[in-house]
């Protein structure tokens, strides 16, 4: 299914993505940033980071980078349809 573009704007707009991500990340605030350990990767140094002014997550460790759509697709295996 297609969505307009507008209609996924503004679910970005109204939904942070630290929202989304500490659903399953253990997020701590760092600046304007929030940073945890990978869900991606083995690591124990934390080099994740989510900006919600951005609407961004990037995990240094495995050069993952996304929205929240992207992250619900890559974390818990959903289609494009089923994370909107």
């Amino acid at each position: 299914m297609k969505y307009p573009k507008e209609y996924l704007e503004e679910i970005k707009s109204r939904l942070k993505v630290s929202t989304v991500v500490s659903r399953s990340v253990n997020l701590k605030k760092r600046g304007k940033e929030f940073i945890g350990i990978s869900p991606f990767t083995n690591e124990k140094t934390p080099s994740f980071t989510v900006n919600d002014q951005k609407g961004f997550y990037h995990c240094f460790s495995s050069h993952e980078h996304g929205n929240i759509f992207d992250f619900l697709m890559k974390t818990a295996n959903m289609k494009f349809g089923e994370a909107v």
